[in-house]
């Protein structure tokens, strides 16, 4: 049976093309005591056979935190975005570039990616990432 996070903020990515199926509740804000539970990270989120899964936690206009499960060998290929963004490894190990640069992320590391600065993500093995971006 889902979480409340789950039926209230789910989205799952189950492809190797990223395709994106959404299960938002956009009809009204979620009731804040249905917020106000502790979950495990790495639970919340499983990896998927050649595929990338997302969950998206918060996501409001002002900013989104979504959670990442990559299978090994996937990942997101160099892209820029609007926003700064950091990227929190819960699981795994993970290949960042950016800007040309290669980083090598482990379990409990952490990045910021700039904004409007080329990046990308190879999945070294299985790995899980908690994505938080912040608009301005």
């Amino acid at each position: 049976m889902p979480t409340i996070l789950e039926r209230k903020f789910g989205a799952l990515l189950n492809t190797k093309n990223y395709k994106t199926k959404c299960m938002m509740n956009n009809e009204t804000e979620p009731d804040e005591n249905a917020l106000v539970k502790k979950e495990n990270l790495e639970a919340l989120i499983a990896y998927q056979k050649d595929s990338v899964v997302s969950k998206t936690i918060i996501g409001k206009k002002t900013g989104t935190v979504t959670l990442f499960a990559f299978d090994k060998g996937q990942g997101l290929s160099e892209h820029t975005a609007p926003y700064d963004a950091m990227v929190y490894m819960v699981d795994g190990e993970a290949e960042v570039t950016v800007l040309g640069k290669e980083i090598l992320l482990k379990k409990g590391d952490s990045i910021i990616l700039p904004a409007n600065k080329p990046h990308s993500l190879k999945a070294l093995s299985e790995f899980k990432m908690l994505l938080i971006m912040i608009k301005s």
